[in-house]
C-alpha cells in the first residue's frame, strides 16, 4: 500500500500546482469521472470571497459543510483538507468562537491552503500535516469531523474511522461525504493505482462502511446517497454519511444531597 500511497501524494501535489495555476485541479481519473464526481458541488453564493484556488483545488465528491450541522463555536476536523475550500467555508459558519481544522499529507496541498487561509483572513481556521490514520490532535477535541472524498484513499480505513472516533468529543458529529460501491468491487478495480487514485478502487461497500463504523464505536449510522455514477460504473456513488459517538450514560445520584 505504500505504493498507493505515494501516487496519492504526487497526483494530489501535481492537482495543487495546476490550482495555482489557474486551472481546474483534476482527480487523477480520466476527466469524465472527474467532472462527474467533482463538478457543481459549491453555489456561487458559498463560493463568493474565497480564494479562486481554493475552488480550483476541489477534487470532492460532495459538499460536507452544507450537510454538516455546524454551530458557531464548534471546533472542526476536515480530513484531507487539499486547498482547504472545505475548512474556510466551515470556519465561516463556526464563527471566530469556533475553529477549523485541516489535516492533509501532501507538502504542495498544505502551502496551498495556507496561502488561501491567508488570503480568506480565516484566523479561525489552522492547517496541520499528518495523515488520518494519526490524526495530531488530542482526544475528544473535536466537535465535527467532515471530510471529503478522502476516506476511500486510505489504506487502513479501519485505523482512520478509529482515529476519527478517538479525537470526536461524546456527543460529537461524523459527517463526511465520500465514494462509496453497491455492490462487490473485483479485484481488477482494486488493485488498479490510478483507480484507487481516482477514488474508486478504495471504495468501501455501503454495508462494510456502515461495519466499520459501528466496529469504531459510533451510533446512528446513515448512508444517504448523493450522487450516482452509472454512466462510469453503476457499482459506485457518491455519498453523504453521518454518525455520531455516544454520549456517556448518566451517573446515577449517589445520595440525598447531589439530588437536592
Amino acid at each position: 500500500m505504500d505504493a498507493i500511497k505515494d501516487a496519492i501524494r504526487q497526483k494530489y501535489g501535481a492537482a495543487a500546482e495546476t490550482a495555482r495555476t489557474g486551472a481546474q485541479a483534476n482527480c487523477g481519473c480520466d476527466s469524465t469521472c472527474c467532472d462527474t464526481i467533482t463538478s457543481n458541488l459549491y453555489d456561487t453564493e458559498e463560493a463568493a470571497g474565497l480564494p479562486a484556488e481554493a475552488v480550483l483545488a476541489s477534487l470532492g465528491c460532495g459538499n460536507p459543510t452544507a450537510l454538516a450541522d455546524l454551530h458557531p463555536g464548534d471546533v472542526v476536523l476536515d480530513l484531507g483538507s487539499g486547498g482547504g475550500i472545505d475548512v474556510l467555508l466551515s470556519a465561516r459558519r463556526v464563527g471566530p468562537a469556533g475553529k477549523a481544522y485541516g489535516l492533509d499529507m501532501t507538502d504542495e496541498m498544505l502551502a496551498l491552503a495556507r496561502e488561501n487561509q491567508r488570503k480568506a483572513g480565516a484566523a479561525n481556521a489552522e492547517f496541520l500535516k499528518g495523515e488520518i490514520e494519526a490524526i495530531p490532535l488530542p482526544d475528544n477535541s473535536v466537535d465535527v469531523i467532515i471530510s471529503n472524498c478522502v476516506i476511500n484513499l486510505s489504506a487502513d480505513k479501519d485505523r482512520a474511522l478509529s482515529e476519527a472516533f478517538r479525537v470526536l468529543k461524546p456527543g460529537g458529529r461524523f459527517a463526511v461525504s465520500d465514494v462509496i460501491a453497491r455492490g462487490e468491487v473485483p479485484d481488477s478495480i482494486r488493485q488498479d493505482t490510478e483507480l484507487w487514485v481516482g477514488c474508486l478502487g478504495g471504495a468501501l461497500e455501503e454495508d462494510s462502511y456502515r461495519s466499520k463504523l459501528a466496529r469504531a464505536g459510533f451510533e446512528h449510522v446513515d448512508v444517504e446517497v448523493t450522487r450516482t455514477l452509472e454512466h462510469i460504473d453503476a457499482r459506485f456513488a457518491s455519498a453523504f454519511i453521518r454518525a455520531r459517538k455516544p454520549q456517556p450514560a448518566a451517573t446515577a445520584c449517589c445520595d440525598s444531597t447531589c439530588c437536592t
